[in-house]
């Protein structure tokens, strides 16, 4: 395994990658996304270790769908094939998945407790940004959301949680295809972000501008639905349903970052 040095550019095509590969099998990845996301909903409301084994789900999530766009990028199930091909990358995935269970543990564990203690460091310095931010009927507070100490504590969060990320980018890809151990994974995934920092930048960068003009799309049709038929319920369906489909995009551009930043002599 050997790193491979890219050119910023390069991000913006990895975020272009990841779009086509999601257009040519949206159902698979969009069904595997939601599949996870329905296992971390299910983790989530367990008291006291729910959120955290939500949290360790985050790996297996990112394998399954480096996964899914590897086997769409090299043509292992026929486009044209439609529902039949989505089913197989599906089922691909999901036992890549099973067959990296022990490992995808550990790194799930060790994501968890990195998540945890960026976000505990960040409440121990700027306060936590929730506290008081809803209200008893779950409905945001508008004087705290606005307030500047809302918004620095909840960017001190990102911050934070970033060296996180990128430790845990390719560790999942790392361990799948080049049996690389789990701790040593996220030392390579953590130098290979480093050394690719130009164009994990222009990636991130790319994909924040995709999300913001859908994001704007997503809420002008939400609003002229709720104005022409008053169907409230149905505008928030196309702005849910839409950030779903937005992440599992992303996530499908994932395996493309590793894809140039390792290779195999």
């Amino acid at each position: 395994m050997k790193l491979q040095i890219v050119s910023p550019r390069t991000g913006v095509q990895w975020m272009r990658e990841g779009l086509r590969a999601f257009r040519r099998q949206p159902m698979a990845f969009f069904s595997l996304f939601m599949l996870f996301m329905s296992a971390i909903a299910m983790l989530s409301v367990v008291p006291l270790i729910g959120g955290p084994l939500a949290v360790a789900l985050g790996p297996a999530t990112t394998l399954a769908l480096m996964v899914a766009s590897e086997r769409t990028v090299h043509g292992r199930a026929d486009p044209a094939a439609g529902r039949a091909a989505s089913a197989g990358i599906f089922l691909q995935a999901l036992q890549a998945v099973r067959a990296q269970a022990k490992p995808l543990v550990v790194l799930g564990v060790l994501y968890a407790l990195g998540a945890l203690a960026a976000g505990g460091l960040a409440t121990l310095i700027f306060g936590d940004p929730f506290d008081g931010a809803f209200g008893n009927d779950g409905a945001p507070q508008a004087e705290v959301v606005q307030s500047t100490g809302f918004q620095i504590a909840v960017l001190a969060r990102l911050l934070f949680y970033v060296p996180v990320a990128l430790a845990f980018w390719h560790a999942p890809a790392l361990v799948h295809w080049h049996g690389v151990t789990p701790v040593k994974s996220i030392f390579f995934s953590l130098v290979a972000c480093w050394r690719n920092m130009g164009a994990m930048t222009l990636y991130g960068l790319a994909w924040a501008g995709v999300v913001l003009a859908l994001s704007l799309l997503m809420s002008l049709i939400a609003s002229l639905l709720i104005a022409v038929s008053g169907a409230g319920a149905l505008g928030m369906a196309v702005m849910v349903g839409g950030s779903f489909l937005l992440s599992a995009a992303f996530l499908a551009s994932a395996w493309f970052t590793f894809r140039d930043s390792f290779s195999v002599e």
